[in-house]
């Protein structure tokens, strides 16, 4: 598949496949368009993307949801993501060549090796530079930046790749980092203190200096990728773009500042930061599902906007799973299995369930040859780049089905001993976690769902025996007269040794999350049990993304012999030992709701 040499390549090429679908009504950016885009996204499969030809207070379009399923990520990259990862892995095979035939051999790959270097035109009307807006005439209003959620702290853009340069090395660095629009020269600049953005801010502060900065908005789609990429350090995304792309990627240089862009963008924000200053971000609706909190950022001063012609704002809308990030996230887990495996050889298959939401569940398969191996591959991921902020890593046989989740639940609820096969630790964890006590670091768990082997304790012994789980509804029965605010409960795997049982409670008073799981657990046919808040009528999905993002496994985890009962609900405060607040979910008003169904029905959309 050829690459895409700009955006609107690609939406050309989503169109001639059936896969976008223009909404012309007329469409507000403040909360109408993420709404019709959030129901979309939610479609099976994820949905087409949408492009916006018509919005409120703006001349250009809004295109979202682009990247929102399988075939247009496939679309998107040129090609599927375990073809790129196999790539990748025959270039770490590569070694120097013994004899003339083998440099012969090895020629075509040097040749795609020097393709992917990006490329610096000196042209003085790159595409997106065909208006250039400085001065007075610089005004964030006219882009049709979005409000996704009504408690968001503003417009907030979604899908900027903001270039910045290492004062030390003059290397570029490109990351994805919201950018919330304040008025009309300036943003925050939400770098997160453990991303390179910020490491290289943090530098440019020491030193006194002002860091430039410029975005691109609507790059042609693997530097989009690539900017959500977790390379390692160092690593240039542009570079990466163009591995992806098999073909360079040019850039041109900015008009006030010394960065150079994607010359094909379809919007460019040149700048600068101040060393020190900060402005209160947010809140904003992440991809949690749950509002980040409004804290401090550096803020973004504005010194131009350049763009096409007639440019097309590229943005995504994020919040509870599925969404579009769903796609990405897929991407890059089989993308960068290789490049672990470089530093694990024996992980045969990784998966991130998207109810974890990328950092809350990582779900490995090894090739297992000696004792206690998932434990010290637990170990390695705690300490590594961004695995180092997964809550929890429950490592299986190489024969185990982990990309698919409900195989791997039961057969971790077969092969599992408690306590035995449990590790409690504490560590890193992401900016956006809000479950931990603390901000930045919290509670871990591992779980080792191997299979034993000879040195390990329990190797050749069957599993003990456990009593036949009961009828949920026997389980609600003997539970709602103990339990206050229970509405339901829940068994969904009723065929495994360990019986898990989901509590859905309406919680009102601090330790009613913990008392109802332990009283669960003390039925016969109960090993573990986990209160979570929902409605009755939720999907098992989204009480388990609730689940893993309410938890800390150090905190709200109770061994009780060899049963775990476990506290998912929302903590309240210092009484239930969590010192910060706790974020409300995100949700559109039930009248954009509608009117978001009315319109995408208009458009023929299937959710409508």
């Amino acid at each position: 598949m050829p690459p895409f040499n700009s955006l609107r390549e690609f939406v050309t090429a989503l169109d001639a496949a059936g896969e976008l679908v223009r909404i012309k009504r007329e469409v507000s950016p403040d909360l109408e368009i993420a709404a019709i885009a959030d129901q979309e996204m939610k479609s099976p499969g994820g949905g087409k993307a949408l492009l916006f030809e018509k919005v409120a207070g703006s001349k250009m379009p809004v295109l979202v949801n682009a990247f929102g399923s399988k075939k247009r990520l496939v679309m998107a990259l040129g090609g599927h993501p375990d073809s790129h990862g196999k790539r990748i892995e025959e270039l770490m095979k590569l070694s120097p060549p013994a004899s003339p035939r083998e440099l012969l051999h090895l020629l075509p790959t040097l040749g795609e090796i020097r393709a992917v270097f990006p490329k610096r035109k000196k042209s003085s009307y790159p595409p997106c530079q065909e208006v250039i807006l400085t001065g007075e005439a610089v005004d964030l209003s006219k882009i049709p930046v979005l409000t996704c959620w009504p408690d968001d702290g503003g417009p907030f853009v979604t899908l900027p790749c903001v270039f910045t340069k290492d004062p030390e090395t003059g290397r570029q660095n490109v990351g994805m980092y919201r950018l919330q629009i304040y008025d009309k020269k300036t943003t925050g600049m939400h770098w997160h203190i453990h991303k390179d953005g910020s490491i290289s801010h943090a530098e440019h502060k020491r030193r006194g200096e002002r860091m430039e900065v410029a975005v691109a908005i609507g790059t042609d789609p693997t530097i989009t990728y690539a900017a959500t990429a977790p390379l390692p350090h160092g690593i240039d995304e542009v570079m990466f773009a163009g591995f992806l792309r098999g073909k360079s990627v040019e850039l041109s240089k900015c008009v006030t500042v010394d960065l150079w862009v994607p010359s094909s963008a379809e919007i460019i924000i040149e700048g600068y930061v101040e060393p020190g200053e900060s402005r209160i971000e947010g809140p904003f609706g992440d991809h949690t599902g749950y509002y980040s909190p409004a804290d401090p950022y550096p803020v973004f001063h504005v010194t131009a906007v350049t763009h096409r012609r007639d440019p097309i704002y590229f943005s995504t809308v994020v919040g509870i799973p599925p969404m579009e990030d769903e796609w990405l996230g897929w991407a890059t887990e089989r993308i960068f299995l290789p490049l672990l495996r470089t530093n694990w050889p024996e992980v045969t298959e990784m998966h991130l369930p998207v109810e974890g939401v990328f950092h809350n569940l990582c779900l490995a398969a090894i090739r297992k040859i000696y004792p206690v191996q998932a434990r010290r591959l637990m170990s390695g991921f705690w300490g590594a780049g961004q695995m180092s902020f997964t809550k929890i890593i429950c490592v299986f046989d190489e024969d185990d089905r982990v990309t698919d989740p409900v195989a791997a639940a039961k057969t971790a609820l077969n092969r599992i001993r408690i306590p035995e096969d449990l590790v409690f630790t504490e560590g890193v964890m992401d900016a956006l976690d809000h479950s931990s006590p603390h901000p930045l670091w919290g509670g871990k768990l591992g779980i080792d769902a191997t299979t034993k082997i000879e040195g390990e304790p329990h190797h050749g012994e069957p599993p003990p025996e456990t009593i036949t789980a009961p009828d949920q509804e026997e389980v609600y029965s003997k539970l709602k007269g103990s339990v206050a605010g229970l509405k339901k409960c829940l068994i969904p795997f009723m065929e495994t040794r360990l019986t898990l049982a989901l509590l859905i409670l309406e919680k009102s008073a601090a330790g009613a999350g913990i008392s109802a799981a332990k009283e669960a657990i003390r039925l016969e046919g109960v090993d573990i049990a986990v209160a979570v808040e929902g409605r009755e009528d939720e999907s098992l999905r989204i009480l388990i993304w609730r689940a893993l993002s309410s938890i800390d496994p150090k905190r709200d985890i109770t061994i009780i012999g060899n049963k775990a009962a476990v506290d998912a609900t929302k903590k309240l405060g210092v009484e239930e030992g969590h010192f910060r607040e706790w974020p409300e979910e995100v949700s559109h008003p039930s009248g954009v709701a509608e009117q978001a169904k009315d319109i995408a029905r208009e458009a023929g959309l299937k959710r409508g």
